[in-house]
């Protein structure tokens, strides 16, 4: 159960009982609960097992997994709130400062801590509030904020002794005529509708104000009564399913096959194969038993589609739980999903959704599993959500599918070693061809001049003949913002963020230069910081860009744009997607939110604009995550009956990857991927545990980086990559170091994780290393 436990003298935080014991603490005193919050318990026992291999495998703390997993209304803050004592005379015998605070009493009922201080100009006013207390001109309490407040719909009925007496009540109100309007209206709904009558809706209906129908309460002739309600809730009736297509139901028959010998299936589908009719069915089967399913998902716009589609299968079974839901909203899914509410049999969520307190889980579907969302880098706990939902399914004794048209290395190769089930579905829905992929060469283009900015001619030519028969278009460019460097012609200088060692993008529609790792922003200047002179230059080219270039060449076109700067809001992400899905927009500009499973029937072209910032990033998954971003984002051509066309603008087409992509040939990819990873000592076959060191004072920083690099160097020897000064080597104004444990198959990783456990308790010892954040990063891959 949650528990209310205070921390000095002021402050009272929420925690959570682990364990009941009768051994007392030695090293100190032991304070008593302040108060039990909870009539029943928050968490169950199954949840605490998994919040317990999180904490243990991604070595952070119970605390921190805590913190992470219980929506922020159930973490109970205290305010210590001041009242006056209205038997307390003697105003004589009080200070200035003690009159300044009970004269505010009087004109206020209450105060906080936060309004004394201001009130007296002073920070420490504990001593001035036991002062009054001991003078017993106040009266303290201590008020635990609960912050989930449930939403309550104000209902109106009669009062009964009115009910037969209509025209008693009519000649009553024969000159009020706003609430004879009123009374009238209340038995015309009551007659037709036979339900509960809304407060709201009247006045709506009547166009009047809340305080005609309040004057009605006054006089007793109707009462006002409250009734709670959830938030959101999907309509839908249960529609009855698809039926599948030979390959489907082949694809089902072996899902359904391979959880028989076991637990985990990777369901290998190909781009709009119908991955989502077979978990469909899957979803039903298991429901049937009535138990709970989670869907995961590594973007919040997917589940915008995907909750469309599930609807009209599942209608009021569905919850919906991610970040851009409101904090009561979240509260009200995870006590629908504790409760074991009808409306909670099917949860559909991003990573988080991991951690909800499941009664009785049959099945969890990971989508699109290669994606690097489901990793979550910072704050602590790191966890990997397909990796953490893969130990929840085995607690659960669940199935897990994890579905991919691009499955990650390590998930095909543990399909290899026979660890998951494998299930192939290689031809798309309805026989739709696989989009022709044609790479562009724009070295050549840009040698012959015929560039248009960032178009080729030959993107140009596909994009008219799509919009000659009237079909949409997405060009995807994996960067946001206009430029992502501003460069002076005269000096070469380029403007920086003050707090990190990058330069910063250019944004034109709001005219100012972000940073966007801290939030830092400025004005675009008019001239050269440096040197003074107005000739400033853009260089490479972001989302906006492309945006207003299109505009320029096809004024009459409906362009939009998807990424983080226009999916801020709750709902942004339905709109933009909605429109493009009633084909309001004819051109969709995004990054890569663009390439995961979206579905529209109308797209017959892809546009990649520039393929090699993705090729040539210094990491040992560019080249994966460069195949599974251009084939998940070719996938999204053609998928009703024509098929689609795909341009991939690079300087390099014969790039063994773009190649792979043009053919999609995953497997060889695969094969020469796993040969490179065998070859340089990489995951699958090596663990990694990414060490980062972080603090304002370089020097201080470069000190102790090198003391822990001797330190880990003498254990893991030839196993340890660093610690090294980080490409991007300052964020926020704290320096860098990483460094990087590769651990062999034959190692074992607890051994090493508590290897590194007791370096870091040493390191953490050193007073001059005590301030400097250590973080440790499993699988940080």
């Amino acid at each position: 159960m949650c528990v209310a436990v205070s921390f000095g003298k002021s402050k009272i935080y929420t925690a959570l009982v682990f364990e009941i014991h009768q051994h007392k603490p030695t090293a100190y005193q032991a304070k008593d609960i302040y108060q039990i919050l909870d009539e029943k318990p928050l968490v169950t026992s199954k949840q605490l097992k998994h919040w317990q291999w999180i904490s243990d495998y991604y070595m952070c703390s119970l605390g921190e997994v805590f913190r992470a997993a219980l929506p922020s209304a159930f973490l109970l803050e205290s305010e210590t709130i001041i009242l006056k004592n209205n038997t307390f005379s003697s105003e004589e015998d009080l200070t200035d400062n003690e009159f300044l605070i009970v004269e505010a009493l009087q004109h206020q009922s209450q105060l906080n801590l936060q309004q004394i201080m201001q009130i007296t100009g002073k920070t420490k006013v504990f001593s001035l509030i036991k002062q009054l207390l001991e003078k017993e001109a106040i009266i303290v309490k201590e008020e635990i904020y609960e912050q989930y407040k449930p939403k309550v719909i104000q209902y109106i009925r009669l009062q009964k002794q009115w009910e037969a007496k209509l025209d008693v009540l009519l000649e009553k109100l024969k000159r009020a005529k706003k609430q004879r309007e009123v009374v009238l209206h209340y038995f015309q709904l009551q007659a037709s509708t036979q339900k509960p009558i809304k407060k709201l809706d009247i006045q709506k209906q009547l166009n009047t104000s809340a305080a005609v129908i309040n004057a009605l309460v006054d006089k007793d002739f109707f009462e006002i009564y409250e009734i709670q309600v959830d938030r959101i809730n999907f309509k839908g009736n249960q529609g009855s399913l698809k039926i599948l297509n030979e390959f489907q139901a082949q694809a089902y028959k072996e899902i359904k096959e391979c959880f028989l010998t076991k637990d985990v299936c990777l369901f290998h589908g190909i781009t709009s194969s119908g991955k989502t009719e077979i978990y469909v069915q899957l979803i039903k089967e298991v429901l049937e038993q009535n138990k709970q399913v989670l869907y995961l998902l590594p973007e919040i716009a997917l589940t915008t589609q995907l909750l469309q589609r599930l609807q009209v299968y599942f209608g009021e079974q569905i919850s919906v739980f991610h970040s851009k839901y409101s904090m009561n909203e979240r509260v009200e899914v995870y006590n629908n999903i504790l409760n074991s509410k009808t409306k909670a049999q099917v949860i559909v969520g991003a990573r988080s959704s991991i951690f909800l307190p499941f009664v009785d889980l049959g099945l969890i579907i990971v989508d699109e599993e290669h994606e690097t969302s489901y990793k979550q880098f910072d704050p602590s706990p790191r966890y990997h959500a397909r990796d953490a939902a893969i130990v929840l399914g085995l607690q659960h004794k669940a199935k897990i599918v994890l579905g991919s048209a691009t499955p990650s290395i390590e998930s095909y190769y543990n399909a290899q070693q026979q660890k998951y089930g494998l299930v192939n579905l290689n031809r798309r829905f309805g026989n739709v061809l696989l989009p022709e992929v044609e790479l562009v060469n724009i070295k050549e283009k840009q040698r012959k001049k015929r560039m248009n900015g960032h178009f080729s001619d030959r993107l140009l030519k596909l994009i008219e003949a799509a919009i000659a028969e009237k079909e949409q278009i997405i060009l995807f460019q994996n960067r946001r913002g206009f430029s992502p460097i501003i460069t002076c012609t005269t000096c070469g200088e380029s403007p920086q963020c003050p707090n990190c060692d990058v330069s910063l993008t250019y944004h034109k529609y709001i005219h100012k230069l972000k940073c966007h790792y801290c939030g830092y922003y400025n004005q675009m200047p008019i001239n050269c910081f440096a040197c003074g002179n107005a000739t400033l230059d853009t260089k490479g080219f972001g989302t906006e860009q492309i945006e207003l270039e299109l505009k320029a060449l096809y004024p009459d076109l409906k362009i939009a744009r998807l990424d983080m700067d226009t999916t801020r809001g709750k709902h942004s992400y339905q709109k933009i997607l909605g429109a493009f899905q009633a084909h309001e927009i004819d051109v969709l500009v995004g990054t890569q939110m663009l390439s995961k499973g979206l579905d529209f029937s109308n797209v017959s072209l892809v546009g990649v604009l520039n393929a090699d910032n993705m090729l040539n990033f210094p990491d040992f998954r560019a080249h994966e995550r460069s195949f599974q971003m251009l084939v998940q984002v070719s996938g999204r051509a053609g998928r009703a009956k024509k098929r689609g066309k795909v341009a991939i603008q690079t300087y390099n087409p014969y790039h063994q990857i773009l190649q792979q992509v043009s053919t999609n040939s995953y497997t060889q990819m695969y094969k020469e991927q796993i040969q490179e990873r065998w070859q340089y000592k990489y995951p699958p076959f090596y663990r990694t545990i990414k060490i980062v060191l972080k603090h304002r004072d370089y020097q201080r920083l470069e000190t102790a980086s090198n003391w822990l690099g001797k330190a880990l160097q003498a254990i893991f020897k030839e196993h340890l990559l660093g610690p090294t000064t980080p490409a991007i080597s300052r964020i926020r104004n704290q320096y860098l170091k990483n460094a990087i444990i590769k651990i062999p198959q034959q190692h074992s990783l607890n051994s090493t994780k508590e290897q590194l456990l007791k370096v870091k308790n040493v390191f953490q010892s050193v007073k001059e290393f005590r301030a400097i954040r250590f973080i440790i990063d499993v699988d940080n891959y």
